[in-house]
C-alpha cells in the first residue's frame, strides 16, 4: 500500500516504514505528525483518487531528526569580464519516517475555538469618554526589493510578523527558512538578513550595487 502526501510544500509517493526527507518542520524530534492531504492511495491494486484530496485519509509518521542536507555548490562566471564567484548551500530538513497509512477516520487537527465571552453586567451609563487615538502602527514595508524575496514569501513574513525592513534585518537565516519553510521552491536567505538592514538604513545605491551581484539572494 502506498500513497501520494503533500508534506511541508512537496508531494511525495510514500509507504509504511519508509524514510522520508522532507523540509524543516517545526515538530520537536520524537513527536508525531500528521499529513491529512492525500491526493491518492494504492492498496493492492485498488486506487482511490481524491478530488483533490481524499476526506478521511492521512500519513502518520515520526520526527526522526533535523538536519541540513548536503552541500550544493553554485558557481558564477561571467565571460571577458574577470569574474567568478562560488558559493555553498545547505537545505534545513527534517527526517521523518512513515508509521501509518490511514484510508479512512483520520482526525483532522480542529481549529482552534474562541473562547466564550463572559457575560458582561449591566453598567449604569456614563458620559463618553473623550477617544483617545491608537497608537500608530509601524508602516509595513515592501519586503519584495529584497533580492530572492517574491510576493508569496512576503506574504508568508507578513503572516508571521515580518512586515518591515527591521524585522526582518533582525531574524536570522535559520529562522527565515523555517517560516518559509512549506513555500514551494530552493529559497538562500543568507543574505536577506544583510540586505533588509541596509535598506532600513536607507542605504539603497549601495544595496542596488549588492544586488546586482546576487542571484536569488545568493552572495
Amino acid at each position: 500500500m502506498y500513497a501520494i502526501v503533500e508534506m511541508a510544500g512537496q508531494q511525495f509517493k510514500v509507504a509504511k516504514d519508509q524514510k522520508v526527507y522532507v523540509h524543516r518542520l517545526q515538530t520537536e524530534e520524537g513527536k508525531k505528525v500528521t499529513f491529512d492531504k492525500v491526493f491518492l492511495l494504492d492498496d493492492n491494486g485498488n486506487v482511490t483518487v481524491g478530488a483533490p484530496v481524499i476526506d478521511g485519509a492521512a500519513v502518520e509518521a515520526k520526527v526522526v531528526k533535523h538536519l541540513r542536507g548536503d552541500k550544493v555548490i553554485v558557481f558564477h562566471k561571467k565571460r571577458r569580464k574577470g569574474y567568478r564567484k562560488k558559493n555553498g548551500h545547505r537545505q534545513s530538513l527534517t527526517e521523518i519516517v512513515v508509521e501509518s497509512i490511514v484510508a479512512k477516520g483520520a482526525k483532522k487537527a480542529a481549529p482552534a475555538k474562541a473562547k466564550a465571552a463572559a457575560p458582561k453586567k449591566e453598567a449604569a451609563p456614563k458620559a463618553a469618554p473623550t477617544p483617545n487615538k491608537a497608537p500608530a502602527k509601524a508602516k509595513a514595508d515592501d519586503l519584495k526589493k529584497i533580492e530572492g524575496i517574491g510576493p508569496k514569501i512576503a506574504s508568508t513574513l507578513a503572516d508571521a510578523g515580518i512586515t518591515t525592513f527591521a524585522a526582518l534585518a533582525k531574524a536570522t537565516p535559520e529562522k527565515i527558512s523555517e517560516i518559509i519553510a512549506e513555500v514551494r521552491g530552493n529559497h538562500v536567505t543568507d543574505t536577506w538578513p544583510q540586505q533588509a538592514q541596509m535598506a532600513a538604513d536607507g542605504k539603497w545605491d549601495e544595496l542596488k550595487k549588492w544586488q546586482d551581484e546576487l542571484d536569488g539572494g545568493k552572495a
